[in-house]
């Protein structure tokens, strides 16, 4: 854990008892703050009592002692309307920020030459952080990862020498993060997406834009420029003096990193050269997981690492659990488990990679549901629907894909393996990626992800993936 000693002997409110939240009291206790916490759910109060920290209804807290109010980032500060929380300390004029930012604070007061290297974006920030905290551990580096990836940055081990930090961040942590300065940040894409808590797009992009903005003195910001929002504030941070280098998987670039097919290509003044291979590397498979390792690799080169070994990381990389995660083959059968896709976008990026599909999709539908996935359904072979949205999902394929009803994954599991088997393809895929929410049956899409491989896991004759990642 990281204590936080910035607000030693000072008054702090806490709201939003999760995860994260348990971890930021305990963070500043151990630093000598006067922690006071609350959550909506009286649940989640008592049990942070139980646990030995100080709670109250924060309403009936004298502000005027309050030195901040450290916010979960689940809780909205602007959109559709900010937390009562919020609004009372903004009435006292009290700060209010994130656990993000007192990791920030921490790392100013007490190493601030530990690396430390920020990702947002709207799609792909999981697996580039994961891939960053890979390749510097190849590289012999102590690699702290956490954030919006699942572990609290406080929870993450405290500063020390050759230490340094990969931290996936939110829109929503950003907000929270006023003075967060990372050595490296990686701004990966920009499209619509929560707008219900911040309104506009534009407003969207502007608090992303701020991760990339504030890097460091001497820092470089990574910006993809595959989207207009981008491209804009790539362009307005190299016009502010900032070090940026650009990433695409769509074109080449002048400057930058690009994909070129499997290749990741360096051009420095119009002159390309390759830097990294991702041909045979199952965990970076697609157009979207190039524009993953560009990202990564840009901030590798700007660390100091060299290309052998950055090959070597990328070689190596398992991938995340959930997403395009490859569990093993049948025969020549390969299931994928891409569960963490939730959304027909999401989904996507799963069907552009395989040509012999066995779909199971279906889950707790999102508005839309499947239509706009219209241009992979040639390469679905067929799809197997389960939970809530099967119906629905049926009417849009039917006559387009042959499809079927089976209601759960236990079904879907047993009905697709049996037909890619027998399909007589070369190089059938039975993949899950629900294009779904997953509440209808599994408490998350991990729970969902982790069923589907453990019966995977039961085939008879079941080889596990390749741990190097390989196809």
């Amino acid at each position: 854990m990281i204590p936080v000693t910035t607000f030693s002997g000072k008054i702090v409110a806490v709201f939003g008892l999760g995860a994260s939240g348990l971890v930021t009291c305990r963070a500043l206790a151990a630093g000598g703050a006067d922690v006071i916490a609350f959550d909506d759910d009286a649940k989640k109060v008592a049990e942070t009592a139980a646990a030995g920290i100080r709670t109250q209804d924060l309403r009936e807290l004298d502000w005027r002692k309050v030195s901040a109010l450290v916010l979960a980032p689940g809780v909205p500060l602007t959109h559709p309307e900010p937390h009562w929380s919020a609004k009372l300390a903004r009435a006292a004029k009290v700060e209010i920020i994130g656990d993000v930012e007192l990791l920030g604070r921490e790392r100013a007061k007490h190493a601030p030459k530990a690396p430390l290297i920020a990702i947002t974006g709207t799609n792909g920030k999981s697996t580039t952080t994961a891939l960053i905290a890979h390749l510097l551990r190849v590289a012999g580096k102590d690699a702290q990862m956490g954030g919006n990836i699942g572990v609290p940055v406080l929870a993450l081990e405290s500063f020390a020498p050759d230490r340094g930090y990969v931290v996936e961040v939110s829109s929503y942590q950003i907000d929270l993060a006023p003075t967060l300065a990372p050595s490296a940040g990686i701004l990966i894409n920009l499209s619509e997406d929560h707008l219900d808590r911040h309104g506009t797009m534009e407003h969207y992009a502007a608090v992303k834009e701020r991760l990339v903005a504030q890097v460091e003195a001497g820092g470089t910001a990574v910006v993809g420029v595959d989207d207009k929002y981008c491209r804009a504030i790539a362009d307005r941070l190299e016009r502010g003096g900032k070090t940026v280098v650009r990433i695409s998987s769509e074109r080449p670039l002048r400057e930058g990193l690009y994909a070129d097919g499997t290749r990741i290509m360096r051009a420095v003044k119009g002159n390309a050269h390759a830097v990294a291979e991702l041909s045979g590397i199952g965990s970076l498979r697609g157009v979207h997981n190039a524009q993953n390792a560009a990202c990564a690799i840009a901030a590798m080169l700007a660390t100091g690492i060299d290309l052998p070994t950055i090959q070597r990381g990328l070689i190596s990389f398992p991938g995340l659990a959930h997403r395009m995660e490859q569990i093993g083959r049948v025969g020549n059968v390969l299931f994928v488990n891409d569960s963490k896709a939730t959304n027909a976008d999401s989904a996507a990026r799963a069907l552009a990679c395989f040509s012999d599909i066995f779909w199971i999709a279906g889950g707790k539908p999102k508005t839309g549901g499947i239509a706009g996935l219209a241009e992979f359904f040639p390469r679905i072979r067929k799809a197997y629907l389960i939970g809530e949205a099967a119906k629905e999902f049926a009417g849009t394929l039917d006559r387009k894909v042959d499809n079927v009803i089976v209601g759960n994954l236990d079904r879907a599991v047993k009905e697709a393996s049996r037909d890619a088997a027998a399909s007589g393809l070369a190089q059938p895929v039975v993949l899950l990626s629900p294009a779904c929410a997953s509440f209808d049956q599994y408490r998350n899409f991990e729970v969902r992800g982790d069923a589907f491989r453990d019966l995977v896991r039961k085939l008879p004759g079941l080889q596990p993936a390749n741990p190097k990642g390989a196809n």
